[in-house]
């Protein structure tokens, strides 16, 4: 992706989110809504182990193994 390349919800990056070739190195940015897709919990599988992204009462996240 380069400076003239449109990322919905980024706006355009500054000199430094840029890496030699142009690229935006930005993480991407998701809503948690959408990966918790309304629930409170969500199971993620990564390097074979299960972690767990909960929504608490206050309304943070916490992501445990």
């Amino acid at each position: 992706m380069t400076t003239d390349d449109f990322r919905p919800g980024l706006p355009h990056p500054p000199p430094d989110a840029l890496a030699p070739n142009g690229q935006d190195t930005r993480p991407e940015r998701v809503e948690s809504a959408r990966l918790l897709g309304g629930a409170r919990e969500l199971v993620i599988l990564h390097a074979g182990r299960e972690y767990r992204l909960r929504v608490t009462q206050n309304g943070k996240l916490i992501l445990t193994a």
